[in-house]
């Protein structure tokens, strides 16, 4: 299936899927040596495989599995085409040129739940490249292939009921300790309840009924499956020194980050997407947190 959309403004398609791949290798996550974008996903029609490439200022969307027709018409939504940056305006001078480059930027909404959460919840509390091994194993052992000319290892996210039956060990296997095993069995029991879902407040408030699923894991998910513009990830681990550093030219904490944000309420997210893009970072120093390694071969 096909479809071909033309956006009304400004549309950076590589930055509004970005957000979506987890770490190099990601089995949901591909970019073709075309400069096209493929993505699996679980719809609420089955299994889908989206392809997304861009001629002139058209948008092409191809799609296969049983979740086509659902993908192709969550495209424009994907790609932040219900994103209303309305009342967004800088106020540091040092985002006022990256704002300018990428007009572009727009933040779009999955509406899938449980895809954006069980790779938040495996990136609790570790570096990347360890959330990032776990998030691969689990999917070429439970995923599924992705429908369609996929590029291959291309895998689909596994059923909330696949998530609440993996055996202790094989989470071992993965890299994930027990409390994150336990945080995604319990959110895969309720998904259905997450899923429908119909604000981001909402969500909020599930997620974070959920034991193991706190502030910082609540906006990683809703950045992505709702498009949430102001869910700040309060409590990462590198987040509040780059906003310090960028925007006065020291780190800061937590309270800090938020007390630079406020001018920007009801687009805090957004401002750290633009902050993030200015590639300003505080110098190194001291080591760098270990990826750890503990499964059992």
């Amino acid at each position: 299936m096909e479809r071909r959309w033309v956006p009304d403004g400004p549309l950076d398609v590589g930055l509004a899927l970005a957000p979506h791949r987890r770490g190099t290798g990601d089995p949901t996550w591909r970019m073709g040596g075309d400069g096209a974008v493929w993505r699996t996903c679980r719809t609420p029609d089955g299994p889908g495989t989206l392809r997304v490439s861009v001629e002139a200022s058209t948008v092409c969307g191809h799609a296969w599995g049983p979740g086509a027709g659902w993908l192709l018409e969550t495209l424009p939504t994907l790609l932040g085409a219900d994103d209303d940056i309305s009342g967004f305006s800088v106020h540091h001078q040092v985002l006022a040129d990256v704002a300018r480059k990428h007009a572009g930027l727009r933040i779009g909404r999955t509406g899938r739940v449980m895809e954006a959460l069980v790779p938040a919840v495996l990136e609790q509390k570790v570096v990347g490249r360890e959330a990032w091994r776990a998030w691969r194993w689990l999917l070429a052992r439970y995923g599924e292939p992705a429908p369609g000319p996929a590029p291959e290892g291309m895998r689909v996210f596994p059923e909330p009921e696949v998530w609440r039956e993996i055996p202790s060990w094989h989470w071992h296997r993965a890299g994930a300790e027990a409390v994150r095993a336990r945080t995604i069995a319990t959110a895969a029991w309720h998904a259905a309840k997450l899923e429908a879902a119909a604000t981001t407040e909402e969500l909020d408030r599930l997620l974070r009924a959920l034991p193991g699923v706190g502030v910082w894991t609540s906006a990683e998910a809703r950045q992505r499956a709702f498009g949430d513009p102001d869910a700040v990830s309060v409590g990462d681990f590198h987040l509040a020194k780059i906003v310090g550093y960028a925007l006065t030219g020291e780190k800061t904490d937590d309270p800090g980050m938020l007390r630079l944000l406020a001018p920007y309420e009801g687009h805090r997210h957004r401002a750290t997407v633009l902050i993030a893009l200015t590639g300003l970072r505080p110098p190194p120093r001291g080591p760098r947190m270990p990826v750890r390694d503990y499964r059992s071969f």
